[in-house]
């Protein structure tokens, strides 16, 4: 590799469980641009192996990664000069490269880096003016039911009032006890549970969950079957008792035909929405766009990035009008993370505007 590009194995601090498995590293590449005034602008390629679409292994990824730079590394300077969201080049370039979501998303944030001069702030919103706060779920990771048990807990001790819960690998009638006892600690006016299945559960017992947790008043699921499956989710949606979210079933859809197809096929409640799975921040805005045109929620969800992508996520997401609470990560997982102006203050994402940080 490059000297400015080089691997960042992120270690978790405690196994992350997940419906895919337990995670205890995950891999992102940083590169670095310099910058007249002296400066770095800095992106980060994130990937989650056995998720990400593009990741085959290392060598595979180093490699395509590689060539991707060599072809966008001319004309940074033209691009990050104008909007490129906007600029018909880039576009057709990022087009060309759309089943590799992690690498636009890296240039993306490179460009966004670029525009700042190597500052961390990358937009001017109330949020990174300190004027704002951005509400966000509290994440539940997978694990022993008394471990979940005391995350949930916890969550809502430190200020949370929406806590995200993953379920489907253990026991489901542990995981439902689980929820009536958080329930019973706190009506839906005080405390809103989402769950994410992550397409654990077949479409035959699905029905069954999903009343089950619609007698909770729970908010919504993520997932409740694996992708794919577009005849059974199509039904599963139009019948469920409580919204469902599409989020893996996003993964792979790159033209905007093929979302508009996707939407309109199965007809969601919410979209659940990550730039460096779903193609960067022109793929999302491309998806929140056409949700709006068909009155789907969403919310915007982090992907395991380190700080330098969740802190372009954070403040991307800050150019929105956000009705619900994200799911961003507080990227306190990792014992290795890198520094951040992000900060968490009562179950909300706050900026810190520190004077050496940008």
């Amino acid at each position: 590799m490059s000297e400015n590009l080089f691997l960042h194995v992120l270690r978790f601090k405690q196994a992350a469980g997940t419906s895919r498995g337990v995670l205890h590293t995950k891999p992102s590449w940083i590169y670095q641009y310099p910058l007249p005034n002296g400066l770095m602008a800095q992106t980060e390629f994130p990937v989650i192996p056995g998720l990400s679409p593009e990741y085959k292994d290392q060598i595979q990824y180093e490699t395509e990664l590689q060539k991707f730079i060599l072809q966008f590394k001319p004309h940074l300077d033209s691009w990050s000069a104008q909007n490129f969201f906007n600029d018909p080049y880039y576009l057709d370039f990022a087009h060309q490269w759309c089943n590799y979501p992690s690498f636009i998303f890296g240039l993306e944030l490179l460009l966004l880096s670029i525009q700042a001069n190597g500052s961390k702030r990358l937009y001017d919103t109330p949020f990174t003016r300190n004027e704002s706060k951005i509400p966000i779920n509290g994440l539940v990771w997978m694990g022993a039911l008394s471990d979940m048990r005391h995350q949930a807990f916890e969550k809502i001790a430190s200020g949370y009032h929406t806590v995200k819960i993953k379920i489907g690998a253990l026991d489901w009638h542990q995981e439902l006890d689980l929820l009536k006892e958080l329930r019973a600690a706190a009506p839906a006016s005080a405390l809103t549970l989402r769950v994410d299945a992550n397409g654990a559960f077949s479409f035959e017992n699905a029905p069954a969950i999903l009343n089950e947790l619609a007698k909770l008043e729970v908010h919504s699921i993520e997932q409740p079957i694996a992708a794919g499956q577009h005849s059974a989710s199509r039904q599963l949606i139009a019948n469920s008792p409580l919204p469902i979210g599409l989020d893996e079933e996003l993964i792979g859809v790159y033209t905007r035909a093929e979302k508009c197809g996707l939407l309109d096929a199965l007809h969601p409640q919410f979209l659940i929405l990550k730039p460096s799975l779903h193609g960067g921040f022109s793929g999302v805005s491309e998806w929140i766009d056409l949700a709006k045109e068909r009155q789907i929620g969403w919310w915007l969800t982090s992907a395991l990035e380190s700080s330098i992508g969740l802190n372009a996520i954070v403040q991307f997401g800050s150019t929105y009008d956000l009705l619900l609470p994200q799911g961003f990560g507080t990227g306190g997982i990792y014992s290795n993370n890198f520094e951040s102006n992000l900060q968490l203050e009562q179950g909300c994402m706050t900026w810190l505007n520190a004077p050496d940080m940008g």
